[in-house]
């Protein structure tokens, strides 16, 4: 990723006085699905909304993002609230994932398709892969985020081999984004 783009996200995250707590509804949707024990992985996870949740379900959750300024927002919520969180900043484009295994790893709304190759092998056997994100449907009411960072409709599915497919679906959203939203566990 551009240093312009580390530039661009921190200044968002230092313009925010907290960090957002709301986890995606489509993690929470698909809660039953999701291990309640273990280590989790957040990937691009910015201020934490999805680490905070995942820690409070009992996860020990590790949180990676290229912006320093994000990850210390999800810091500061996880000590207000007494929960463990550990920050990673990392470039996903340029670097790799944090060491495996993972139990679970969530990715919501950031995409680079070669991390699809890395999931399965950074799973544990039996771990599970979150993953939303708008397709180029999204267009059609939304100018952002552009094209390129759009999943084609229906692409998700063939991103995941190796993985046992648990949940998958594609539409609009009650937030009115047009997104595939996917559960897989890497077999045992």
């Amino acid at each position: 990723m551009a240093e312009t783009d580390r530039i661009k996200w921190n200044t968002k995250y230092r313009e925010r006085a907290a960090a957002d707590c709301h986890p995606a509804a489509f993690l929470v949707a698909a809660s039953d699905l999701l291990p309640r024990r273990g280590r989790a992985l957040d990937v691009a996870g910015g201020s934490g909304r999805h680490a905070l949740w995942l820690a409070a379900r009992g996860l020990e959750v590790t949180i990676c993002d290229i912006a320093e300024a994000g990850l210390a927002l999800a810091e500061e919520e996880a000590a207000r609230r007494g929960l463990r969180l550990q920050t990673c900043r990392v470039d996903l484009e340029q670097e790799p994932l944090p060491a495996a295994p993972w139990d679970l790893i969530v990715c919501c709304y950031f995409l680079w398709r070669p991390l699809f190759a890395v999931f399965p092998t950074a799973l544990a056997p039996g771990g599970q892969l979150a993953f939303v994100h708008p397709t180029r449907s999204n267009l059609r009411r939304r100018p952002k985020p552009g094209a390129r960072f759009l999943l084609e409709d229906g692409e998700l599915p063939g991103l995941v081999e190796g993985l046992e497919i648990l949940r998958y679906d594609e539409g609009w959203t009650a937030e009115d984004r047009h997104e595939a939203r996917l559960v897989a566990r890497r077999r045992c």
